[in-house]
């Protein structure tokens, strides 16, 4: 005897249905914002193995925590809409103004390119440091204003409350970024 689908199982055309559309400000802040998560993460471990600051190293834990989770997040529901996880045309193009990748491996705005993160991964200290914090708040502005303009351009709630999230924290961190700059003789 066959098993009869349970009434409350969305039909396999519903997730494709109640889905944000391909071209939407959800799908490609998910995406985009994903692939600079990444960036960030990947700094910040850098970062905590060049370092032994407490306070550099409290803000990389922070860094890495929220924004593995939050990048984990925004994959599950790319997956949970049926979409791919990258996209084939160019970066934030959801955004009205797609970007042109700045070549050496910034592939958005703030976004540290491959030879600033060889110089951070061959720096020690002191120089880590500054070096993290100016990457890590360019990388944040932009990051704040991706997520600004997901959060008034979102359709779905999760996207919407999740960039509302990020826009707050983000520039909260710039600006303890900027105090810690400034403890060690340095300007963002």
């Amino acid at each position: 005897m066959l098993a009869r689908p349970s009434a409350s199982a969305p039909a396999p055309d519903a997730k494709a249905a109640s889905a944000p559309a391909e071209s939407s400000a959800d799908v490609g802040f998910a995406r985009d914002m994903a692939v600079h998560h990444q960036q960030a993460v990947e700094m910040a471990f850098i970062v905590r193995d060049r370092t032994t600051d407490a306070a550099v190293r409290r803000l990389a834990f922070d860094i890495i925590n929220t924004q593995a989770n939050q990048r984990g997040m925004m994959l599950g529901w790319l997956e949970m809409w049926g979409r791919a996880k990258s996209s084939p045309g160019p970066p934030m193009e959801w955004m009205g103004h797609a970007v042109t990748p700045r070549g050496d491996g910034a592939l958005m705005p703030g976004m540290a390119t491959r030879t600033e993160l060889d110089a951070l991964r061959g720096a020690k200290g002191g120089d880590a440091e500054v070096r993290f914090l100016r990457l890590m708040t360019a990388h944040h502005r932009a990051g704040a204003d991706m997520a600004q303009a997901a959060a008034a351009a979102a359709g779905t709630d999760e996207i919407r409350n999740l960039a509302s999230g990020m826009v707050a924290a983000q520039r909260s961190e710039v600006a303890l970024m900027a105090d810690m700059l400034r403890e060690r003789g340095a300007t963002g």
